[in-house]
């Protein structure tokens, strides 16, 4: 009986490291399809020269074309009202979005946060896009979390999501260049974790 039990444990221990792995898939991008970085400093590479913001090493490691188009201070207001201008323009097959972090640092409500990402994901699928989610933490001096509004518009959306890398590189002094920003080798991580979401997503 004890041993039945101690199975039983075992399979449930692994049944749930197995749906935390699950990843929604996207479509696999072809060999010209374009990838939009769309966000906002983190997105953009304060802090470093521009070879080295995480787009341009996430071209790097997946060997497809990765616009930037990460501005500075961009709240997620900002950001919705310059997103059907941007793919117009870029025309990507896949959206990276990576938002919020301003809307936090300025006390807007979790509410206008999650009204604005849900309308730039929801733009973004009317056209029939790939979409990849990034999460930004809470500006919190210690145990940097990303905002739970980002799992949840994950879940309610069933889209693959980076919930991890940015509290990781922010709560790191050495992956930083400053309380905010990310340096080289922080952004390379961002880089590096993103490539492995797409790869698992089935896009590349």
């Amino acid at each position: 009986m004890a041993q039945s039990t101690a199975l039983l444990l075992v399979f449930l221990v692994a049944s749930a490291g197995c749906h935390r792995e699950r990843v929604p898939t996207l479509p696999p991008l072809s060999g010209d399809a374009r990838i939009l970085a769309f966000g906002d400093s983190l997105t953009f590479g304060t802090g470093v020269n521009p070879p080295d913001s995480y787009p341009s090493q996430l071209e790097a490691i997946i060997h497809h074309p990765v616009v930037n188009a990460g501005v500075p201070g961009d709240t997620t207001a900002d950001g919705l009202a310059r997103l059907e201008a941007a793919l117009d323009d870029d025309a990507p097959a896949l959206v990276i979005l990576c938002l919020g972090g301003n809307d936090m640092l300025r006390q807007e409500s979790r509410a206008t946060l999650r009204a604005n990402l849900a309308a730039m994901i929801e733009t973004i699928r009317a056209r029939k896009l790939s979409l990849v989610l990034v999460g930004v933490p809470e500006p919190k001096i210690l145990s940097l979390h990303a905002e739970p509004v980002y799992a949840e518009l994950a879940q309610q959306y069933g889209l693959p999501i980076e919930n991890e890398v940015l509290a990781d590189v922010l709560g790191d002094r050495d992956l930083k260049s400053d309380q905010i920003h990310a340096n080289e080798k922080g952004y390379r991580l961002v880089a590096e974790k993103i490539a492995a979401l797409l790869k698992k997503a089935g896009a590349v």
